[in-house]
């Protein structure tokens, strides 16, 4: 009987293809194949096994199998099996970002390996006269008393090109050996907890329990990393493996300083900077069993662990655990299904926990464990709100802030600058005309960037040399409006200068180790004004910074995104906890335009979960998430008129189902790198019944004929509302 298995494809198609398997061929779920697929020859995963194939149809071949062993263990697979299904995405695509680069190409599951070279025979009988580089490389080679990898030998001043010269005299030979792990270093002693600590401590369950999830509420500088390397130590067989989620790159280097500092055990990290071999490598040490603590982005939840032991989310409220194209999962989620799956304990941290995670605790479905004290003898920082009404302003700076800032250099302290929007100006304008440049792409207003002379527009990445004249009437009268880094950074300038000014924000951080090179900066505690976005906001502990000043709080206060309040309040008091983390106290002034509004006074007292459990009380009374479940149909096309028609017929799908439907509505940016955007906001009350309803409109959607010009998607719990 020939015996078919159910191949998985990185292609945008919600569809498996069946395949006959060759007598010599054993194949399990989750392995790579090889496979003719049309003319081509692809890279599939082997999603089912003795699948049952539609009669009358011929069958094609699986030709091979890329490894005896399937690259994604049963456990991986059935996390993004279900990941596929909650968050309505073709299941290959999801298989494939599981693997790093080189697999998803087809290339060997084999370990990243480095030349060395040795010297055969220490003869310069062979090299020309004035062959002076050769003879030296020959002089340094003999001294060496074990093989010398490349790098090395270009270190020392020597080029690959007299490496293979040598080689093909047959004076030195090459060997290639697998990289070895880096060595773990002897660990300090953890340092001790304090009382608070010790008690928020004694409230995390044991693994031997079981799948558990306990949300540790810290305030900022409370000291959660400290608990986290404590739970580790204590509880972490030798044999087992841990995951430990970092919202952004930027924090990576920080917490694998702290853990490799204090664990005994191997780290590894995990993120989109590493090059493929060093991605390849990792991921061949964690499917292979290795006992490592990885230290990650999001889409380390998608690695194959084979011993997964515990997992830490750390400032799991963070927006950035939820991917934004693609494959639309939240890695904050995603781990906590893990941890289920493994019957492992998961430990979701943040100062500000998302209203989601604070429902689930107040429901009894996690743990809340509060740590209300900063660790040591740091106190939280004073929150004083000033109301700039009527005050004139310097970059974005009102008088008594500018007064502070002043007063907290001269006392030998550090002083952080809060600006959430990069370059120098968000708008150009003529004063004469009133004209402003807007992006020929986009339905914005192009950003003024004055250090590289540029208009950008921050959405499409379209940009054009800034003029001195308006475009419009060729007046002089041109000039930026509003605030950005770049402007308030050359204030600060300008106000101190003889005090170093670092601006910390994507445009300055760019290159790599750029944010390393800040960060060790700012750590001398020498005194120094930092600006930046929220960049600066998570995470990052400056013990010399004792004053932050939050240039414009009012952003989130009006939005028409239902989730702006939230995530205001959350970035206002992340930024807030940089102040005041070592021996000294820390102040806070939020300048704002509206000083009265009751969230703003209720944020000055400094106190999170009252108004998290008020903001939650109006999620209930406004039928919001986590009351009810919610995703996002949207479309862009070549015109508006396309994306509404589209949305308007998928409406007509949903007729009959038990759900709120609303829209279709233009996207807050309508029109984004020329296309026209769209959506349809759905609502129910059963996550189970939306997911079936969504599974259906997506196989519905996908049997119409639909123009080329437009693409669509589902974003499953989104973040982005607008």
């Amino acid at each position: 009987m020939t015996r078919s298995v159910r191949i998985a494809l990185a292609r945008p198609v919600r569809k498996l293809f069946d395949y006959q398997t060759p007598e010599s061929l054993s194949l399990t779920a989750g392995q790579r194949v090889r496979i003719p697929f049309g003319r081509q020859i692809a890279t599939g995963v082997v999603a089912e096994v003795d699948a049952h194939p539609p009669p009358g149809i011929t069958l094609k071949t699986v030709q091979s199998a890329y490894e005896h062993w399937p690259a994604l263990p049963p456990e991986t697979l059935s996390l993004l099996t279900w990941a596929a299904n909650y968050y309505q995405h073709p299941l290959g695509e999801c298989l494939f970002m599981a693997m790093p680069p080189p697999l998803r190409k087809g290339r060997p599951a084999e370990r990243a390996t480095k030349t060395h070279w040795q010297l055969i025979e220490n003869t310069l009988a062979n090299l020309p006269a004035n062959a002076v580089r050769l003879k030296a490389l020959i002089d340094w080679l003999s001294t060496q008393t074990t093989p010398r990898e490349t790098s090395a030998i270009t270190q020392a001043g020597f080029t690959r090109a007299q490496l293979t010269s040598l080689a093909n005299k047959g004076l030195v030979s090459a060997t290639d050996q697998a990289m070895p792990p880096q060595p773990s270093e002897a660990p300090f002693a953890l340092p001790t907890l304090s009382g608070a600590q010790t008690e928020a401590f004694d409230q995390l369950p044991s693994p031997e329990l079981g799948f558990s999830a306990s949300l540790l509420y810290g305030i900022t500088g409370s000291g959660k990393t400290e608990i986290y390397l404590h739970y580790l130590q204590k509880y972490l067989p030798h044999h087992q493996q841990a995951l430990v989620l970092v919202p952004e790159i930027n924090l990576t280097p920080q917490t694998v300083s702290r853990f490799r500092r204090y664990s005994g055990s191997d780290i590894v990290v995990w993120h989109s900077s590493l090059n493929d071999s060093e991605r390849l490598d990792t991921w061949l040490r964690i499917r292979e069993g290795e006992p490592v603590t990885v230290i990650g982005t999001r889409s380390a939840a998608l690695l194959p662990f084979t011993h997964l032991g515990t997992i830490i989310v750390d400032e799991e409220h963070d927006s950035s655990y939820k991917q934004g194209e693609g494959f639309r999962y939240s890695g904050r989620d995603l781990a906590v299904y893990r941890a289920r799956l493994n019957q492992c304990p998961i430990i979701l941290g943040s100062a500000t926990p998302s209203l989601e995670s604070l429902h689930n605790a107040r429901s009894g479905k996690y743990r809340l464990i509060k740590l209300e004290e900063r660790a040591g003898n740091a106190q939280p920082p004073t929150i004083k709100l000033l109301d700039i009404r009527s005050r004139p302003l310097e970059g974005g700076l009102a008088a008594p802030a500018l007064k502070a800032v002043r007063d907290c250099l001269e006392s030998g302290q550090q002083a952080l600058v809060f600006v959430n929007r990069r370059g120098f100006a968000p708008v150009m304008m003529c004063f004469d005309c009133g004209h402003m440049v807007e992006c020929p792409r986009c339905d914005t207003r192009l950003t003024y960037h004055r250090k590289d002379r540029a208009m950008r527009c921050h959405h499409c990445e379209f940009q054009m040399a800034a003029t001195e004249q308006c475009p419009q009437c060729q007046s002089h009268a041109f000039k930026p409006v509003g605030q950005g880094t770049e402007r308030t950074e050359d204030i600060l300038t300008q106000q101190f200068p003889d005090t170093p000014v670092i601006r910390v924000d994507r445009d300055s951080t760019q290159r790599k180790g750029s944010i390393q090179s800040i960060l060790k900066t700012v750590n001398t505690g020498q005194p120094c004004v930092l600006v930046g976005t929220q960049m600066l906001a998570k995470g990052h502990d400056f013990p010399n910074v004792t004053l932050v000043i939050v240039v414009n709080a009012d952003g989130g206060l009006f939005s028409v995104d239902f989730r702006a309040p939230e995530q205001l309040i959350q970035t206002l008091l992340q930024v807030s906890g940089r102040a005041g983390r070592g021996e000294l106290a820390g102040q806070v002034i939020v300048q704002t335009c509206h000083s009265d509004h009751p969230m703003l006074r209720q944020l000055a007292d400094g106190h999170y979960l009252p108004l998290a459990d008020h903001m939650v009380e109006e999620r209930a009374t406004g039928g919001f998430p986590p009351f009810r479940a919610m995703a996002i149909l949207r479309a862009d096309s070549s015109t508006m008129e396309a994306s509404i028609d589209f949305l308007d017929r998928a409406k007509e799908l949903l007729k009959a189902q038990p759900l709120d439907v609303w829209g279709p509505l233009p996207a807050v940016i309508a029109r984004r790198a020329d296309r026209h955007r769209a959506q349809l906001t759905i609502l129910c009350d059963s996550k189970s019944r939306l997911n079936r309803a969504l599974s259906s409109l997506c196989q519905a959607l996908e049997s119409q004929k639909t123009s080329n010009q437009l693409r669509w998607h589902v974003d499953v719990d989104p973040l982005e509302t607008g």
